[in-house]
């Protein structure tokens, strides 16, 4: 129920705040496991995630200084967040978000690593290959932009737009089961080629040469999971549905 009630707090701070375009979205499926990557620019991008996302059950990597602040512990503690040490190469934070996927979940990453403010993309990061290897999950990439101008926005109290891109979901196939640290780079530099395809060409950065795109290691055969989307509407009757049910019966 706490889940529930933050998502429509944050959803009605992101509506005053925002115009999100989200109907990509429906691509999304509402069951994992898959690995869900996106780009980087600010605060907005996780805020959106975590209110469009919901109800499915997603955990994603915060960098353990963020549990510094009552709140935002609160916060991320709620939503299923993983701390993550990022002055070292943190195989705990990485083996716990292969846990969750084996568990089924879905797990958010971001392979720049960092946030960009402009917006747009930088060289990644191989961690989610690393993630992607052993957990044997799907990866779908799922891009935003326009959130790069909230704070010259927010000065003139004028709400911003954000637009949601959805990809196709693919596997990576390396040559090798431990693919060395070149290899490594190569595939998560094919996967952000993909991410930098659903952007408008001024936010491609790093990878905004698209004749370099190749899919040498990604594999899109794979089974197409059924989205199931509900309207708000719906989604409210549910959860108080569910809240109820288990205040009458709580060994259920």
């Amino acid at each position: 129920m706490i889940k529930f009630l933050t998502s429509l707090f944050m959803r009605f701070v992101l509506f005053v705040i925002c115009n999100v375009n989200k109907e990509a979205l429906k691509a999304v499926p509402f069951q994992g496991p898959m690995i869900l990557i996106g780009n980087h620019i600010n605060f907005l991008d996780v805020l959106a995630a975590l209110i469009f996302s919901y109800p499915r059950k997603i955990f994603f990597l915060v960098k353990k200084e963020t549990f510094d602040t009552p709140f935002l512990r609160f916060l991320f503690n709620t939503w299923g967040s993983i701390p993550v040490d990022r002055s070292t190469a943190d195989f705990q934070a990485l083996k716990k978000a292969v846990d969750v996927l084996n568990q089924g979940h879905f797990f958010v990453i971001a392979p720049e690593g960092t946030r960009t403010n402009d917006g747009r993309l930088i060289q990644a990061h191989a961690g989610v290959v690393v993630i992607a290897l052993k957990s044997k999950a799907p990866i779908m990439p799922i891009v935003q932009y326009g959130g790069e101008k909230f704070s010259e926005n927010i000065k003139k109290l004028r709400r911003t737009k954000i637009t949601m891109q959805v990809g196709a979901p693919f596997m990576i196939c390396p040559s090798s089961t431990y693919p060395d640290k070149e290899e490594r780079q190569l595939i998560v530099d094919e996967i952000m080629y993909q991410m930098a395809e659903l952007l408008p060409a001024e936010y491609r950065g790093y990878y905004s040469d698209m004749s370099k795109t190749t899919t040498n290691y990604l594999n899109f055969d794979v089974p197409i999971i059924k989205s199931i989307h509900q309207p708000c509407w719906q989604k409210v009757v549910n959860a108080v549905r569910k809240y109820f049910s288990t205040a009458k019966n709580p060994a259920a």
